[in-house]
């Protein structure tokens, strides 16, 4: 278990804006769809542990209020035969009593190391689900940023092939590239519409990490911070 758990911490620390720029600079978002292979992987395998972990917790805790219902009517017994005079049964009662008394330290030993694991995982798993919503957005917007870096590119190459038309001399070449060169325009002024649109949602996300950090101050000063 602490070895998924230590798999885990890893990717929550990873660096997302380090492999953003990765991405960009090879123009390939495959450093980040591994990495959400990864962590869709891990979380399966935490849920299927938190799941087993959580079992064993509720079954130690049946067991445990079982032995704690005997141990009552062992005490209730131990009483009644001392009232009776019969002290041999009741020595013999008090030893099995002291014998389940440990049983039950043992049993809330292991509930509290099962219970605190249990909620290790479960915090592991709200925080790497968190992980995977934020890389699969960025890697959305990273397509998006890629598709249009490689328009422009074809519009550029497509823009200095129409300039050399546009000088071979021919009149009628010279026209057909003026009216493309017109289209272009429009094509590029479109392509620079989206690009402001593709930043107004990182400025949207940028946003939203100031607020977070700001929520986290207002909690950490009112003593509301795990």
């Amino acid at each position: 278990m602490a070895s998924l758990l230590e798999k885990v911490s890893t990717l929550i620390s990873a660096n997302l804006h380090y492999m953003v720029d990765q991405a960009l600079q090879s123009n390939s978002p495959a450093v980040i769809d591994e990495y959400i292979r990864q962590v869709e992987s891990n979380l399966s395998d935490l849920e299927n542990a938190a799941a087993a972990v959580g079992g064993d917790v509720k079954g130690i805790q049946r067991r445990l209020d079982d032995q704690k219902q005997k141990m009552h009517e062992m005490d209730q017994a131990i009483d009644a035969f001392l009232k009776e005079g019969n002290e041999p049964a009741a020595v013999a009662l008090q030893s099995r009593y002291n014998s389940s008394e440990r049983l039950v330290a043992s049993y809330q030993e292991a509930l509290t190391r099962q219970d605190a694991e249990y909620k290790n995982l479960l915090s592991a798993k709200v925080k790497l689900e968190a992980r995977l919503a934020t890389m699969k957005a960025e890697r959305e917007e990273l397509g998006a940023l890629l598709d249009l870096a490689k328009s422009k590119e074809t519009t550029v190459k497509a823009i200095k092939s129409l300039k050399d038309l546009t000088g071979s001399g021919d009149a009628d070449i010279a026209r057909i590239a003026n009216s493309i060169n017109t289209r272009l325009d429009r094509a590029t002024t479109a392509s620079e519409i989206q690009s402001t649109s593709l930043d107004a949602q990182m400025d949207d996300i940028l946003d939203r990490t100031q607020l977070d950090t700001q929520l986290a101050d207002r909690k950490r000063k009112l003593g509301l911070a795990s």
